[in-house]
């Protein structure tokens, strides 16, 4: 075993912890975060019907900065209005086995920002 899949196994074990804890409903949803090396993208999932409320990327093109951690803020506050559109007030933060730093933590600080309370 590489020490890659390493890395992403030791992740999903960890995601896996975090979700017997952090479960979404429609009136206070799960706030998802995936993490790759050039992007970062947040959903915000209702567990009980499986479906995504609201979701927002690095990737779109109207979210722009000149670093990582500006850009996942910005991805933060986009989510943060798209969720106050759908009449989302609170959401449940899953950071989804990553440590809470840097660009989760920059993700977090944005949707709060944003007026969502996580």
């Amino acid at each position: 075993m590489g020490r890659q899949s390493q890395k992403t196994e030791r992740r999903r074990r960890i995601h896996r912890g975090v979700r017997k804890k952090v479960q979404g409903t429609k009136e206070r949803p799960r706030l998802s975060v995936y993490r790759s090396n050039r992007h970062i993208y947040a959903q915000l999932i209702d567990d009980l019907s499986g479906s995504t409320i609201a979701s927002a990327s690095s990737q779109e093109a109207d979210i722009k900065a000149d670093s990582p951690v500006k850009l996942s803020h910005e991805v933060g506050k986009a989510l943060a209005v798209r969720a106050k559109e759908a009449g989302i007030e609170m959401a449940v933060f899953d950071r989804g086995g990553y440590r809470y730093h840097g660009r989760v933590r920059a993700l977090a600080e944005g949707v709060r920002e944003g007026g969502l309370t996580v």
